[in-house]
């Protein structure tokens, strides 16, 4: 399992950066990273329980505090802070990163829900 070698926040531009010892680096936008919390807030209690996580195109992290030797909290400044973002949980959404943001907003155009226009047409950096 990779193991961060560095996390850094760009709070101006809302990113999450990740260095993996495997070399790989990814840039996590707080938005994606708050939408796929690993909280049961989130995820829900089982199979077809997720609930849709909408108006968060401006969300930001306060604080990053770490969990052990294998995980963080990520403190969003909407006040989500339950979920522990592991290791391995971090390195699956950096490297399926486009794939899940995809998912995410066809769940959300089944949902009816509109992004607000300063963020609907924006790219996802890898």
């Amino acid at each position: 399992m990779p193991i961060p070698t560095e996390i850094k926040l760009h709070s101006k531009s809302r990113v999450l950066e990740v260095a993996f010892d495997d070399g790989t680096l990814y840039r996590l936008p707080c938005e994606y990273l708050r939408v796929y919390s690993p909280s049961a807030e989130v995820r829900g209690h089982g199979p077809g329980q997720e609930v849709l996580q909408t108006g968060k195109e401006n969300v930001n992290i306060r604080a990053i505090e770490p969990v052990g030797n294998y995980a963080v909290r990520l403190v969003f400044d909407d006040g989500h802070s339950t979920g522990l973002y592991t290791w391995s949980h971090l390195h699956d959404l950096g490297a399926h990163h486009q794939q899940y943001w995809q998912t995410y907003l066809e769940r959300l155009a089944r949902a009816g829900y509109q992004r607000s226009a300063h963020h609907q047409d924006r790219k996802i950096p890898e």
